[in-house]
């Protein structure tokens, strides 16, 4: 069987970034591992299902412009279960400053989801 083992991510606020996906998504952190030599940064964050992302910070790493229309890799979604938990995270993500792009709807393939960003700017789309 193959399946997905991680997804990783750069950032430029690492400390932040795994609050975020505490507090919010109820990511476990492992252990910071550091490597001195690159000034490299990472964090396993695990998830209930398993699913694990690993958040990196280095020094040299430039920042992305544009987040929105680009190729490569455009968002990460989470299930929340049902609508009234998308609309409930959506509102306390906006009531803590989190910057909402999509407000909650059913889209054309039949999803129920909003979308925010992330401390940096990446698109979490929160869904069913």
């Amino acid at each position: 069987m193959i399946k997905i083992d991680h997804i990783a991510l750069y950032t430029k606020h690492l400390e932040v970034s795994r609050a975020f996906y505490e507090t919010y998504f109820g990511a476990r952190s492992g252990a910071m591992y550091y490597n001195r030599n690159t000034g490299l940064k990472t964090y396993f964050l695990s998830f209930a299902d398993d699913t694990r992302l690993e958040i990196m910070e280095r020094p040299d790493v430039k920042k992305r412009l544009d987040k929105e229309l680009s190729e490569g890799f455009i968002h990460l979604a989470f299930s929340v279960g049902s609508r009234e938990a998308v609309d409930r995270l959506t509102q306390r993500l906006i009531a803590d400053g989190y910057t909402c792009v999509g407000q909650a709807r059913v889209t054309g393939d039949g999803y129920y989801e909003s979308i925010v960003t992330d401390p940096d700017g990446n698109r979490i789309e929160i869904t069913v």
